[in-house]
C-alpha cells in the first residue's frame, strides 16, 4: 500500500500535470507544504526524476499498451489504491455519521 508521502507526491504531480506545469522537486514540495502534509524528504526528488522525461498524459492514456505498460500499470495501480483509500474513508465517515445520529429513541426501540 502506498504511504502518505507517496500519495502526496502522486497527487501533487497530477495537479501540476493538470495545470500544465513541469513537475519539479521544488514545485512538488511547494504543493505538499501548502497542503500541510508532512512527508519523507526524498520522495519529491524521486518523483521529479522519474517524471522528468515522461509524457504523463501518454502514460495515463496508454495503460496496458506497448513498452510503457509496466510503468503505466504502476501509476494506475497506485491511483486505484488512492481511490480505494478515499472510498474507505468516505464509508467510515458515513458510518460514524449514522451511528452519531442514532441515539436510541426511535419508534421501534
Amino acid at each position: 500500500m502506498a504511504s502518505t508521502s507517496e500519495l502526496a507526491c502522486i497527487h501533487s504531480a497530477l495537479i501540476l500535470h493538470d495545470v500544465e506545469v513541469t513537475v519539479t522537486e521544488d514545485k512538488l514540495n511547494a504543493l505538499i507544504k501548502t497542503a500541510g502534509v508532512t512527508i519523507e524528504p526524498f520522495w519529491p526528488n524521486q518523483f521529479a526524476k522519474a517524471l522528468a522525461n515522461i509524457n504523463v498524459n501518454s502514460l495515463i492514456c496508454n495503460v496496458g499498451a506497448g513498452s510503457s505498460a509496466p510503468a503505466a500499470a504502476a501509476v494506475v495501480s497506485t491511483a486505484a489504491l488512492v481511490a480505494a483509500e478515499e472510498k474507505k474513508e468516505e464509508k467510515k465517515e458515513e458510518e460514524s455519521e449514522e451511528s452519531d445520529n442514532d441515539i436510541g429513541f426511535g419508534p421501534f426501540d
